[in-house]
């Protein structure tokens, strides 16, 4: 069993940056594939990016490439997700998730057992 919980989330300008937070407790190994979805009103939870909690494999999605990057603090059992370059098309609100995956990182929500409560971005123009 993993919990979690986003923070960071708040209200930035266009070109601006945020940074948000998925502290995990409970048991996170190596298997662990720790992912960042995000819901705009209105539409579909749709995938950001994911990495494996080990290191190594990560995705992004295409509309987030090179604005937005995941990493990890062992430490404090912390995965962030930076982001830069903000559009107000970025704006929703950002889950992070969890779960315990063999092979390749994956996309789809229905792979994803473990989610936060959630953390509004607003981007404005």
């Amino acid at each position: 069993q993993v919990q979690l919980v986003e923070s960071g989330g708040g209200l930035v300008q266009a070109g601006g940056s945020l940074r948000l937070s998925c502290a995990a407790s409970g048991r996170t190994d190596a298997t662990y594939v720790m992912g960042w979805f995000r819901q705009a009103l209105g539409k579909e939870r749709e995938f950001v990016g994911a990495t494996r909690w080990s290191g190594g494999a990560t995705r992004y999605a295409d509309s987030v490439k090179g604005r937005f990057t995941i990493s990890r603090d062992y430490s404090t059992n912390t995965v962030y997700l930076q982001m830069n370059s903000l559009t107000p098309e970025d704006t929703a609100v950002y889950y992070c998730a969890a779960d315990r995956i063999v092979g390749k990182v994956p996309t789809s929500l229905s792979e994803y057992d473990y989610w936060g409560q959630g953390t509004q971005v607003t981007v404005s123009s």
